[in-house]
């Protein structure tokens, strides 16, 4: 992650500039209702059924690992930001904050439901809209969204690891009546 931050500088590179018209033809100038998948107004009721999902099972263990990872994964997102520097609009905008809140999010929603399909395909189509929303507004650059998906990705796998279950544990570990699967 730290090793694409660097190597595409401090401005838009080609396919940085080839991604953003792309979604300019694929969404239209200025798609906001895409930023909906980035927005705090979305993602943290999600966040909170997910924590009192585990607090109702009475997985606590879980139920902080959730509350804490989008967390985590922010200060990590704010951090590589000032090492690396980049800037867009005169913010600094490598890796995507709003990129790495929806993946933690998303991801968090992938460790409470056991590492269900469902899930996996819910996390995956949420995180791309989200990721396609703040290139196709010109808030970030498309490698900017990319760095956030690496480091919340290596982030939500240790949230997975210090909850102390893999995803297929989760299911086959859950009573019948508490489980998302």
């Amino acid at each position: 992650m730290l090793i694409l931050g660097f190597s595409v500088g401090k401005g838009s590179t080609p396919f940085d500039r080839w991604f953003f018209d792309a979604t300019q033809v694929a969404f239209g100038v200025q798609p906001r209702w895409l930023l909906f998948f980035t927005d705090w107004v979305f993602l943290v009721p999600v966040l909170v059924v997910c924590v009192g999902f585990e607090l109702y099972r009475r997985r606590w263990r879980v139920a902080t690992v959730v509350l804490v990872c989008p967390f985590i994964a922010n200060w990590t997102t704010q951090a590589t930001k000032m090492l690396v520097g980049r800037e867009k609009g005169g913010y600094l905008a490598y890796p995507s904050g709003h990129t790495t809140f929806v993946v933690a999010v998303t991801g968090m929603l992938v460790l409470v439901a056991g590492g269900a399909l469902w899930a996996y395909i819910a996390a995956a189509i949420v995180s791309m809209l989200g990721l396609l929303g703040q290139v196709a507004c010109g808030y970030h650059y498309f490698t900017d969204t990319i760095g956030a998906v690496l480091v919340t990705t290596a982030v939500v796998t240790l949230a997975f690891w210090a909850a102390g279950q893999s995803s297929s544990s989760a299911a086959s570990t859950s009573s019948d009546k508490s489980t998302l699967v």
